[in-house]
C-alpha cells in the first residue's frame, strides 16, 4: 500500500507533538514517588504485568505480521506498537473498569522505564526479517544503501518523552491542583487528536481506508483484543485476584499509542513513515473502542468484588490495619475467598475469617 500524496502535513505533526507533550505530562502529573515504591511493594502484579507486556505482545505482534503477510513498513509498525509501554489511557480504562489503578500505575511507571531498554532489543529482534525485505526493495530501485532499524533515534525519542513526565511529577509536588487539571486533560487529548487526524484523512485521503486491505485492519485490532485476553488468562493462572487481573488485562492490550506516533516521527522517514503512522492511527481508533467494550464487561462483573475490596479498606482505616472483616459463611465467591481485601501490601494481606 503506497501513499502517492503526503499523510501528515506540517500542522498536523505540530499537533501530534502537541499532544504527546500534553499526554506525558499528564501521566507525570499522576505520578508520586510512592507509585514508584509501588512497584516494589507489587512486584508478582508487575513481574506478571512485564511479561505480558514485553513477552507476549511484541511475539503477538510478530505473529500477526507474519500470518497476516503485512507489507513491510506495515509489519514493523504493528511490532512497534507491540513492544509498546503501557500508558495513561490503560490507567483511567482501570479506573472505569473497578480495577487496581494502583497497580495499572505501577505498571505504566515499570514499562515505560524499561522500554527504553527493551523496545531497541525487541524492534531488531523482530522485524529482521521485514528490514531485509525493504532494503531488497530500496536496492532494487536504485538505492546503495539498506534500510536499518534507527535504534539510536529511538532511544532518543523514548528519552525526550519522558522529560514531559518528569515535569508533571514536580508540578504534582509542587501544585497539586494544576497536576489534576493536567491528568484529566491528558486522556481526552489523544481521542480528539485521534478523531482529528481521521477526519482530516478522510477528506483528504477519502479512498484511503478503502485502500487499506482487511489484513492490515485485523492487524490493529486483533493485537489489542489478544492482548486483552492473555493479560486477563494469564494473571488467573498465576492466582492474582480479582481487582488485579482487570489492571493487568487493560494495561496489556492498551498500549501507548501517542509514543508510537513520537518513535515513528523522530525515527523514520517517507515513504516508510506515512504507512507506519497511518497503522498507529487505524490502532489508536479501534483500541478505543474495544477497550470500552472490555472496560463494559469488566465493570459489570467486578462491581461486586470490588465493593468488597471497598469495605475492607474502609474498615481498616476506621479499626486500624490489623483489623480483620468478618464475612457470613458462603458469602464470598470462591475466586476472593482466600483475600478478601484483593490487595497485596502488608496492611491488607490478611487470612479470611468467618462467621
Amino acid at each position: 500500500m503506497e501513499f502517492n500524496t503526503q499523510l501528515l502535513y506540517a500542522s498536523d505533526q505540530a499537533l501530534l507533538a502537541l499532544m504527546i507533550f500534553v499526554i506525558m505530562l499528564g501521566m507525570g502529573a499522576s505520578l508520586t514517588i510512592d507509585d514508584f515504591r509501588a512497584v516494589a511493594r507489587r512486584p508478582r502484579g508487575v513481574l506478571i504485568g512485564f511479561m505480558s507486556q514485553f513477552g507476549l505482545m511484541p511475539l503477538v505482534a510478530f505473529t500477526l505480521a507474519i500470518v497476516l503477510n503485512l507489507p513491510p513498513a506495515f509489519a514493523i509498525a504493528l511490532i512497534l506498537i507491540g513492544c509498546l509501554p503501557g500508558g495513561t489511557t490503560s490507567n483511567m480504562f482501570t479506573y472505569f473498569a473497578k480495577g487496581s489503578v494502583a497497580l495499572s500505575i505501577s505498571m505504566t511507571t515499570a514499562s515505560t522505564i524499561m522500554a527504553i531498554f527493551m523496545m531497541p532489543i525487541l524492534l531488531n529482534l523482530y522485524t529482521a526479517e521485514f528490514t531485509q525485505q525493504i532494503s531488497a526493495e530500496m536496492r532494487a530501485a536504485g538505492a546503495d544503501t539498506d534500510f536499518v532499524i534507527p535504534t539510536a533515534n529511538i532511544i532518543t525519542s523514548l528519552l525526550l518523552v519522558l522529560i514531559p513526565v518528569a515535569m508533571g511529577m514536580f508540578i504534582r509536588r509542587k501544585w497539586r491542583d494544576w497536576a489534576k487539571t493536567a491528568e484529566d486533560t491528558a486522556g481526552f487529548m489523544a481521542i480528539i487528536v485521534i478523531l482529528y487526524l481521521l477526519g482530516t484523512a478522510f477528506i483528504r485521503h477519502g479512498g484511503l481506508f478503502l485502500q487499506t486491505p482487511i489484513t492490515i485492519y485485523i492487524g490493529a485490532i486483533s493485537v489489542g483484543l489478544i492482548g486483552f485476553l492473555f493479560g486477563y488468562w494469564f494473571s488467573r493462572f498465576w492466582s492474582v485476584p480479582p481487582i488485579f487481573q482487570r489492571a493487568i488485562s487493560l494495561e496489556t492490550g492498551i498500549q501507548n499509542g501517542p509514543l508510537a506516533f513520537a518513535v515513528i516521527l523522530l525515527s523514520f522517514t517517507e515513504p516508510i513513515q506515512s504507512q507506519m503512522v497511518w497503522l498507529a492511527i487505524l490502532y489508536s481508533t479501534f483500541i478505543v473502542i474495544t477497550s470500552s467494550f472490555i472496560t463494559l464487561y469488566f465493570r459489570r462483573k467486578g462491581r461486586f468484588d470490588y465493593e468488597v475490596y471497598r469495605n475492607t479498606v474502609i474498615h481498616n482505616r476506621l479499626f486500624g490495619e490489623k483489623y480483620v472483616t468478618h464475612y457470613p459463611a458462603g458469602f464470598l465467591p470462591k475466586r476472593i475467598a482466600h483475600d478478601p481485601s484483593q490487595g497485596s501490601s502488608p496492611s491488607q494481606v490478611r487470612k479470611v475469617e468467618t462467621v
